[in-house]
């Protein structure tokens, strides 16, 4: 579907706005989000990232009695179209304080940072292909041509037994190869 003059495009929105309703969702407990979805830094300017939309959304009513996401469209403004995201308005129900966000947060780098690879060693060679490997080094021209010139025998051997054929017109399994081209005869009307 492709985007009209007629049809109305997201727009950039206050960041705090002041109105009365509220969503009919459940409230968010910031307890069951990622902490790193949240951002208390600035407690005053707190966002987090919305459930439904996956866009960074500040908290409005920081000082007030309730707390709300800030009215946000699901799209980025000025390009995609102006859809309401259903979590607009939505209250938020602050379940820990920031300093235990700080420890979560502090927790979860923690735990990501061990989960990091460390350097990757390589994977120890057999004495075998050590000693293949070595001996490929060692190799010169003069060696790799001297090994050629003696297998080419052997070579020779196996392609004129090859262009051998059988005697007989019969293999030795299955039913007679016939040796006359067949073709087809129109019959005259």
């Amino acid at each position: 579907m492709s985007i009209t003059a007629a049809m109305p495009t997201a727009k950039e929105r206050l960041r705090r706005t002041r109105t009365k309703r509220v969503s009919q969702l459940p409230a968010v407990k910031l307890s069951k989000l990622l902490p790193s979805h949240i951002d208390l830094r600035d407690p005053l300017k707190a966002v987090l990232v919305c459930e439904d939309c996956g866009t960074w959304v500040p908290i409005t009513g920081m000082q007030s009695k309730m707390q709300k996401l800030v009215p946000h469209h699901t799209g980025k403004a000025g390009v995609a179209a102006a859809l309401h995201c259903r979590s607009s308005n939505r209250r938020v129900e602050f379940d820990m304080t920031i300093p235990e966000w700080r420890q979560a947060l502090t927790d979860a780098v923690k735990e990501t940072s061990s989960r990091q690879a460390t350097t990757v060693l390589p994977k120890a060679f057999s004495p075998q292909t050590d000693r293949t490997l070595r001996a490929r080094a060692e190799r010169t021209a003069a060696g790799r041509l001297a090994d050629w010139n003696a297998v080419l025998p052997r070579v020779a051997d196996a392609d004129r037994s090859r262009r051998e054929i059988p005697a007989g017109d019969r293999p030795t399994e299955g039913p007679a190869v016939p040796l006359d081209t067949l073709h087809p005869q129109r019959s005259e009307r």
